[in-house]
Formats: structure tokens, sequence, C-alpha cells
């Protein structure tokens, strides 16, 4: 039996030995290595700008935060999405008004904006759903028809390209994560990218406290104002470290995803009894954060007793995500939603199983996986026929 952790991140020497520099030293925070992890980020993605934040959830309220969203605001945001992308518009007393998901991607249904859409819209919100792009083109017409500001949730998306551009630089910023079981950790994280300077130079004050000086622009240490509200999002300096040194390995991380979902893909795409969910195609890059599996009618009941049968096999299991946001207790209290809402988004997250493809695993990990599954199905169905 092999042991396939779901996520484990990869950190060597060279994280530990910047850990501990920054620990030798006496600046944790406001230093120079927040500035050069933003440097590299942005070279990396080919963004104008970025903004290092505390997560990718701060970064999506300092978004929306940037904006002036208030109560009565509304903001077009997916159904199937890690409840953090509806909490930012939340956090600002707005209102998020939910679209359901692709069948194919997990994605946001393009064609459903536009009837979702009142005076009081001010913003489309969308996620790269597992790293797959968004068709960036019609959202972004859709958003010059309205008037609409375009906030890229890109937590599984570092890598994801959509006709040869980073994920994050189509609208009008991006935001993205560096939980530990990512593409890249700095333990907890985030960044914010944007094309617009006016954006940028906003962010940095409102991430921390709306001072109208950094610490290195004080003349007299101690010495500044606040000349708006903001926030205490600030990246750190041991986490900005461990980033310097984390996205030299992201080209090799990216790699070995690829490969391995690629396998992974091969090995289930026959299985008559899932669906696996769309995740290149020519201009779509995905960044293959995991691989999601859907169990078709005949086991879809069963799931748990599958997932129990792989984990009984050492294969760690995820779901993304355990239900659309609109029926978790607090949306669905609040907004009234029924559990028949979103059909395709609860397709997706009632039926899924995700599996990882990361690169602590290899291809034989995969065909262990694509082994496993087989086996969990047989079963499964066996039960179903008894």
């Amino acid at each position: 039996m092999r042991n396939i952790p779901f996520g484990k991140p990869i950190i060597g020497k060279e994280e530990k030995d910047a850990i501990a520099r920054v620990l030798e030293g006496t600046t944790f925070v406001h230093g120079p290595l927040a500035h050069e992890f933003e440097h590299d980020f942005a070279a990396y993605t080919k963004a104008p700008y970025a903004v290092s934040v505390s997560s990718c959830t701060a970064g999506l309220h300092l978004a929306y935060f940037y904006l002036g969203l208030k109560a009565g605001d509304e903001v077009i945001v997916p159904a199937q999405t890690h409840v953090a992308t509806a909490h930012a518009v939340e956090f600002c007393g707005a209102k998020p008004v939910f679209v359901d998901a692709e069948r194919n991607t997990g994605n946001i249904d393009i064609d459903q904006i536009e009837a979702a859409i009142t005076p009081r819209t001010k913003a489309i919100s969308i996620v790269h759903f597992l790293g797959m792009p968004v068709d960036m083109d019609k959202i972004n017409a859709i958003a010059k028809k309205h008037n609409l500001f375009v906030v890229e949730d890109c937590a599984l998306a570092i890598g994801t390209y959509y006709n040869g551009i980073h994920a994050g630089l189509h609208g009008d910023l991006g935001c993205y994560s560096f939980y530990p079981v990512k593409h890249m950790t700095t333990t907890e994280g985030g960044m914010v990218i944007t094309k617009h300077e006016q954006i940028a130079t906003k962010l940095q004050r409102q991430k921390a406290f709306g001072v109208d000086r950094t610490v290195g622009e004080r003349k007299v240490p101690g010495i500044y104002d606040v000349t708006m509200l903001g926030y205490n999002y600030r990246l750190n300096e041991v986490q900005a470290a461990m980033g310097i040194e984390q996205i030299k390995r992201l080209d090799s991380f990216l790699t070995t995803r690829k490969q391995n979902f690629d396998a992974l893909y091969t090995g289930l795409k026959e299985i008559d009894e899932i669906t696996l969910l769309q995740s290149s195609n020519g201009q779509f890059q995905s960044s293959y954060y995991c691989l999601s599996l859907v169990l078709n009618t005949e086991v879809a009941d069963k799931r748990f007793e599958i997932v129990k049968q792989l984990n009984e096999m050492g294969i760690g299991t995820s779901v993304y995500y355990p239900k659309p946001v609109p029926h978790l207790q607090y949306y669905k209290e609040k907004y009234g939603f029924t559990e028949n809402s979103y059909p395709n988004a609860s397709w997706i997250s009632y039926n899924s199983i995700a599996l990882s493809v990361a690169p602590h695993l290899n291809l034989e990990d995969m065909q262990y996986m694509v082994n496993e599954v087989k086996n969990a199905i047989v079963k499964v169905k066996k039960l179903v026929y008894a």
C-alpha cells in the first residue's frame, strides 16, 4: 500500500536557510523581502504590478474595498467556488449574486451572467476552477458593456494561461493564494497582480492601515499620517523569504503537475462510471491543481464508500467544494436558496472526488490511483446490485 497524501508542501534547505536568515535579523515586517517577492512574482506572471498580502481572501477583500463596494451593491459570483470568494463581497456589506457552473469545466456559466446583472451590479468575480481558465474575452465583453469591475480569483491558478496571458491579467486584478497545498506556499499568504498603477498604489496603502508612507519612506522614524481607511493585511518577511525560494521551483512543480495529471486523466477517462472535467484545450492552459472526477448516477450515492476505500488504500482525497456556496448554511439562511438551485454546481459538489497530481507524487502513484479507483468502483457496484 502506498502513502499518497492529497497535499504535501515541498520545502527544501533553501527555504529553511532563507527563513533562518530572517529570524537571525530584527526585521520581520516592513522589510525588503516582501518587495523582492512582489518583484519576482510580477516577473513570473509578467504583471506590471504585484502587491503581497496576508492571504488570497485578504486580497479579494481589498479588491472590493478599493472599489468602494457598500451595502446595496451587488457582485456576480460563481456558485461553484470556495466560500472566500463570496465572503469578500459580504465583508463590504454588499450582496453576492450567484451564477451556476458550466457542467464540463466547473467554471462560471458565462451565458447566465447577463441575466443576473442589475443596476446595482458593480463587479464580476470569476474563479478559474481547479486551474482551468475562464474565457476572459467573453467576460470582459460583458464587463465593458455594463461598466463592471472584474476580479479574478486565482487561488488555484498559478500557471494558468488564457491566450498566452497569465490568469489575473485579463480583468482589473487577480488574487492568489499561497496556502500550504497550493502550487507554491509561504505557509499562508497571497498576492494581488494588476495592470493598473492606481490600483497597486492604493492597495499598498490599504493593506497597511492606510498610512501615507512606508517605514522606508519615513524621514523620521515613527512619523507618518493616515490618509485613508486600511487593514493589516501585510505579508511578513518570513513568508516572503519562503516565497522567493518557492517561486524558483515553480516551473518544476508545474511540469510535474501536468505530467501527473495527464497520466491520471488517461487512466481514468475510459471508466464509464465517472466523468472528468475539462482541463485544457487550445488557448486554455490549466495549472493542473488537481483532478476532480465526477461519479455518474450509477455509483454517485456511493461516493463516501469509494472515498473510504481509497483512503484505506493510502490515497488522500478531497472535494472541491463540499457544497455550492449558496447551499452553505450562512448563505442558504440569509438569502433563502433551495437545495435544487444551481444544478450544475450541485452535480459537481455532491458527486465529485478530487485526487492529487501535486509534485510530491510521481507517475507510479498515478497508476496506483487509477487501479484503486477502478477497484473501488467494482466493489461499490457489487453493493449496488447485491
